[in-house]
């Protein structure tokens, strides 16, 4: 059987705070425009503090090598240096800094997480990865479902982020405002 190729560029986030948080690692493809998009803001990959991936595919982890000084938490797994923790997410949230924390969101992947961040500007912000593939997503289920493992469980998941968020930033798209009949 023949895969299906397809390009799947990422989005790439960063959360500045006390804690700098970089949300999903991008493609081994993204290490240039990385590097640059962070100089723009005045920072280099030593001055992130946690690197949060929303699920274990290579179009979201691959330039975890760019931030070794970082806490990592890729879906549950949390990583410090060499020491590994596992945070039960069925118990609670993890707290990155105030306003910013990682909740978890399965069912494209069976351990998806998103960070939620408290803003000024745009109300609660849910970088959300694949779990809203893209903003088209909301008016056509199939952009989603195609690529889910657990559709049920996704549902339920988006419902939520739907239900707590102001905006979302999708896995593959442009950040958008959550329309008020996706809301329950």
């Amino acid at each position: 059987m023949a895969g299906l190729l397809w390009k799947a560029d990422g989005s790439i986030t960063l959360v500045k705070g006390s804690k700098n948080t970089f949300v999903d690692a991008g493609s081994p493809n993204d290490r240039a425009f990385i590097i640059g998009a962070l100089e723009l803001h005045g920072l280099t990959p030593a001055d992130i503090a946690y690197v949060v991936c929303t699920h274990g595919h290579s179009d979201h982890v691959g330039n975890l090598n760019l931030f070794p000084g970082a806490t990592f938490i890729v879906s549950v797994d949390i990583s410090i240096g060499d020491s590994y923790i596992w945070h039960d997410f069925s118990m609670g949230a993890y707290e990155i800094d105030k306003g910013v924390e990682v909740i978890a969101t399965p069912g494209h992947t069976g351990s998806d997480v998103s960070v939620k961040v408290n803003t000024e500007d745009y109300g609660v912000v849910v970088i959300a990865g694949d779990l809203f593939e893209m903003a088209e997503d909301l008016d056509d289920p199939n952009l989603w479902q195609a690529v889910s493992e657990n559709q049920e469980v996704q549902a339920a998941s988006r419902n939520y982020v739907l239900d707590i968020a102001d905006h979302i930033v999708p896995g593959h798209g442009p950040k958008f405002e959550v329309p008020s009949w996706a809301k329950q």
